[in-house]
C-alpha cells in the first residue's frame, strides 16, 4: 500500500493518567493545501463512558460514528448493560477494517483514538489505537494520530510520566498539539480536550491558539 494513502493532516493525541483519560486535538480541517474548516470537531462523545478523536477522511469518519453510536445503542438495549470499551474498540476496529477494504474510487481512510472506562464499580480505563488498516492496540500510556504527531510526540516522550494525573495530562496535551500546530501546516486554529474520569466524560473550554505563531 502507497504511504501516503494512510497520512492524515490533523494531529491528535490520548493520554492514560492515574484517574482517567484525556482525548485532545486541533480545529482544522483540510481539503489538500486549502482550509475548510477553523472549528472542526474532532474529539467525539460516543457513550457516556467512551469518547474518540478522529483523523482522515471526514466523510468516512463521520459515517463510521454514526453507525458505532447506533450498533452501541442495539448492543446496550439487546443485553441490558453498558457496552465495555473493548467491546466498542473491537468493533470500531472491525468497521475501519472494512472501510479501506471497499471497492472505491476514493480510498477510504479512517484513524481513531478510544477510550473510556468500563461502567462499573471497579472503573477499569482504557486507551485504544485503531489504525486505518484496522489494527487493534490499547496504549498503556500515550498515543498520537495524524500529520503533526510526529511533532507532539516529541513533547509526549519527554513529558509523560506514569503517575501523571489528570490536570497535569491535560496541560500535556494542550503544550503536545499546540506544538505539533506550529509546524504542521495541515493542523491549526484550536485545541479541544475532552476528560473522562470516575465522574464521566467531560469538554473543556476550546484553547483558541494565536494563529500568527503557526
Amino acid at each position: 500500500m502507497n504511504e501516503n494513502v494512510l497520512k492524515t493532516g490533523t494531529t491528535t493525541v490520548g493520554i492514560k493518567c492515574r484517574e482517567g483519560i484525556v482525548l485532545a486535538a486541533d480545529t482544522r480541517a483540510t481539503a489538500g493545501t486549502m482550509i475548510v474548516d477553523k472549528k472542526a470537531e474532532k474529539v467525539h462523545k460516543i457513550m457516556n463512558n467512551i469518547a474518540l478523536t478522529i483523523a482522515g477522511s471526514v466523510s468516512d469518519v463521520q459515517l463510521i460514528i454514526k453507525i458505532l453510536k447506533a450498533e452501541l445503542t442495539l448492543k446496550d438495549i439487546k443485553t441490558y448493560r453498558p457496552s465495555t470499551v473493548k467491546e466498542a474498540a473491537n468493533l470500531l476496529a472491525s468497521m475501519t477494517y472494512q472501510n479501506i477494504r471497499k471497492m472505491s474510487m476514493l480510498p477510504g481512510i479512517a484513524h481513531f483514538i478510544l477510550g473510556g472506562f468500563d461502567d462499573n464499580e471497579k472503573r477499569h480505563f482504557h486507551l485504544y489505537d485503531i489504525f486505518p488498516d484496522g489494527s487493534l492496540t490499547e496504549i498503556q500510556d500515550y498515543i498520537s494520530s495524524g500529520s503533526g504527531s510526529v511533532f507532539a510526540y516529541g513533547v509526549l516522550e519527554s513529558d509523560y510520566t506514569a503517575k501523571i494525573s489528570v490536570d497535569e495530562a491535560v496541560e500535556l496535551a494542550k503544550k503536545s498539539v499546540n506544538t505539533a500546530l506550529k509546524r504542521d501546516s495541515a493542523s491549526g486554529n484550536g485545541i479541544d480536550v475532552i476528560t473522562i474520569t470516575k465522574d464521566g466524560i467531560r469538554r473543556l473550554p476550546e484553547l483558541r491558539v494565536n494563529e500568527e505563531a503557526i
